[in-house]
């Protein structure tokens, strides 16, 4: 009895000591100071919450990363795809706050029922992992895209959702990664709109989301590159957004280290908009009868 006294104690000297591990306070990009009591709470509510998928030592290789589809970021990279920044820059601590608290649909990230200051906390020991782009001293938190009100709000929905049709297929090339929803005659006579001659050849897997490879790599070698599905808005659900407003922005700011760019700049606010309306308009088939009006071969 004595004994297991001895070692349970013993256990929690060495666990409560693991923790306090932060002597001194960090500096983080955009002279961000935490102190070491913020970062020591961090990494606490890391390993309770955090390390079972994304690793002890931050590198998406924890106990339950092997059954995750998709893998678990890697915070050694310092590559963060849903921040609202613009596509590359560093997400803001409100990014990591509303990914934390929201979660990402589709995934074993879930949503998180913890408080302000150990969602702070985690996201400043989060940091700690990449030293690489948060300590750097001229470094800068990205700057969250802004963009014009919604110039059509629901009483022009229908029409918002034509027009982003047309963007989807046209301006904006969705369908390069995405796949195609309207038909190749359809198609056709929109590219006679805005090119000024029908299409005569078609992709072949125009039908088809396409596998893109992106910028993160597995926990065991930096070679071995994540390569992913772009969703089938009819089908999948989309990580980050879910509303008309979420998409919008997230189309603007893109998805960092992916092959969805940043839109804003590319295409005008009301484009964005309206492509917005469109996907959730695919969005909300998922499950329905409907859905088969938008799928063709």
């Amino acid at each position: 009895m004595k004994i297991s006294i001895f070692v349970f104690l013993f256990f929690l000297i060495s666990c409560s000591g693991d923790n306090e591990s932060f002597k001194q306070a960090k500096v983080f990009v955009g002279n961000q100071k935490v102190p070491a009591h913020v970062l020591n709470l961090g990494k606490q509510v890391y390993l309770e919450y955090c390390m079972a998928c994304h690793g002890r030592e931050g590198d998406g290789n924890g106990p339950a990363a092997k059954g995750s589809i998709p893998a678990p970021r890697n915070f050694k990279q310092g590559l963060y795809k849903f921040g609202l920044v613009a596509d590359g820059e560093l997400p803001t601590d409100e990014d990591f706050k509303r990914i934390i608290k929201h979660g990402l649909s589709g995934t074993a990230m879930l949503k998180w029922d913890i408080s302000d200051d150990q969602t702070y906390a985690v996201t400043q020991y989060i940091k700690t992992f990449a030293p690489q782009v948060w300590e750097v001293k001229d470094g800068s938190v990205g700057k969250p895209v802004e963009l014009e009100e919604d110039p059509f709000t629901i009483a022009r929905k229908e029409s918002a959702i034509a027009k982003g049709k047309e963007v989807y297929h046209m301006l904006a090339n969705c369908q390069t990664c995405h796949k195609a929803y309207i038909s190749k005659d359809e198609l056709s006579l929109l590219n006679e709109k805005y090119n000024g001659e029908p299409l005569d050849e078609f992709d072949e897997d125009l039908y088809q989301p396409k596998l893109q490879v992106s910028e993160y790599y597995f926990y065991d070698s930096e070679e071995r590159m994540m390569k992913f599905l772009p969703p089938d808005f009819t089908w999948h659900k989309i990580r980050s957004a879910s509303s008309v407003e979420d998409i919008a922005y997230r189309l603007a700011a893109g998805v960092t280290g992916t092959g969805m760019p940043a839109w804003k700049e590319t295409i005008a606010d009301h484009e964005i908009w309206a492509v917005s309306y469109y996907v959730k308009y695919l969005m909300d088939m998922r499950g329905k009868e409907e859905r088969k009006k938008v799928l063709f071969k």
